[in-house]
């Protein structure tokens, strides 16, 4: 599946977040994506629901902006990445996939603050 189409059923499955005063936040303020998302209909939808949409246009605008917030998320797969078991995707039931990711997160975070 193309990453555009499933730019919408990503947002839309985005968890409310609790929030000190006032009603829970149920949509990202900004988004940001690169040129495989370039298209009026997702653009379109983005603005009618009032999120903040930097997407990179195809022929227009070089990807190096975009860089700066990308390199966060590609350097967190990269550690995901190293995890064999996670990479190959060996187990077939969502659960277990589900808990061996969480393992993995859970060693990549302590060894980022054990150092």
């Amino acid at each position: 599946m193309h990453d555009s189409q499933a730019l919408i059923p990503l947002v839309k499955g985005i968890p409310p977040i609790r929030s000190r005063r006032g009603p829970r936040r149920r949509k990202p303020g900004k988004l940001h994506g690169d040129k495989g998302y370039d298209y009026s209909h997702l653009r379109r939808w983005l603005r009618e629901r009032g999120i903040t949409h930097r997407i990179a246009r195809r022929g227009v605008e070089s990807s190096q902006r975009l860089g700066r917030h990308r390199w966060t998320i590609e350097r967190t797969m990269a550690w995901l990445a190293g995890c064999r078991r996670l990479h190959r995707r060996y187990e077939r039931k969502a659960d277990h996939f589900l808990a061996f990711t969480t393992i993995a997160c859970v060693l990549v975070c302590h060894r980022r603050l054990a150092c």
